[in-house]
């Protein structure tokens, strides 16, 4: 039988630790450590597999306890904490948790590193909703981007919703947050490529427009589109559609960056 001596139960809500958690799901932001929450066996498996440093792991109920006690090789630079289920579900952001949270190390990138690789940059012009946020971070890995920038106004990477949403792409794909719009055209000027704007009124369909090279794709708010200050610098692209005006921001992200992947894979 396993040994479980390294899970050590907690039952204080005043615990240093368990505020921290509290803290960082309230404000959708990293811990004071540079930690993010990540909720679910999914998000703590991708992040082992990614090599990512975990600081904490919380969990609560049997079946939870089940399967970090084989995990507890790989945790093993991680705290281990088990709680009751009224203290677990005070942390957790989702209604129905699965029974374990961990605070993982957030990687790090300058918008250098984001800007420089080979494949479409992607870019969210205010995208307020964490869930189209991390939809977007999630098909931008699975059609090759190089990396993505949340200019300011976009929704936190580190919101939970967004964590989840990105099913792990977060700790792989490089991204930079928060950026204002002078410093992302600064560098978008150091290694030119050309820009699109996914517009439901864009002059030019998808389908028509050269996505073959290295070039950036930019995705704007819910509710008004890309910023006529950042759309001025790009060509506006439509995706054709019958019977609706436009489409949720996360699916039309989906479909214009496997547009470029499918171009680039028939060139």
């Amino acid at each position: 039988m396993k040994s479980t001596h390294r899970i050590q139960p907690l039952t204080s809500p005043a615990n240093q630790w368990l505020k921290t958690i509290r803290r960082s799901v309230v404000h959708g932001d990293l811990t004071s450590e540079g930690l993010c929450v990540c909720e679910g066996f999914h998000l703590l498996d991708e992040a082992l597999q990614c090599g990512r440093q975990i600081a904490v792991v919380v969990i609560s109920g049997d079946a939870a306890r089940e399967r970090v006690e084989r995990l507890l090789g790989p945790l093993a630079g991680a705290r281990v904490f088990e709680v009751n289920e009224r203290l677990f579900h005070g942390l957790a952001a989702t209604e129905s948790p699965q029974g374990v949270l961990s605070l993982v190390l957030a990687p790090k990138w300058t918008i250098g590193d984001v800007c420089r690789g080979s494949g479409p940059l992607v870019v969210l012009d205010a995208v307020q909703e964490p869930g189209n946020a991390g939809a977007i971070l999630r098909s931008a890995e699975a059609f090759g981007a190089c990396g993505a920038v949340f200019l300011k106004g976009s929704a936190s990477p580190y919101n939970a919703k967004n964590i989840r949403a990105s099913a792990g792409s977060l700790f792989r794909l490089p991204f930079v947050h928060d950026v204002m719009d002078i410093h992302f055209l600064a560098a978008a000027n150091e290694r030119p490529r050309p820009m699109f704007a996914a517009m439901p009124d864009g002059e030019v369909p998808l389908d028509r427009a050269d996505l073959r090279g290295d070039c950036t794709l930019i995705f704007g708010n819910e509710g008004r589109g890309v910023r006529p200050e950042i759309a001025r610098h790009a060509t506006a692209v439509r995706i054709p559609t019958r019977g609706v005006e436009s489409l949720n921001a996360g699916v039309a992200a989906g479909i214009v960056l496997y547009e470029a992947w499918r171009q680039r894979m028939s060139a």
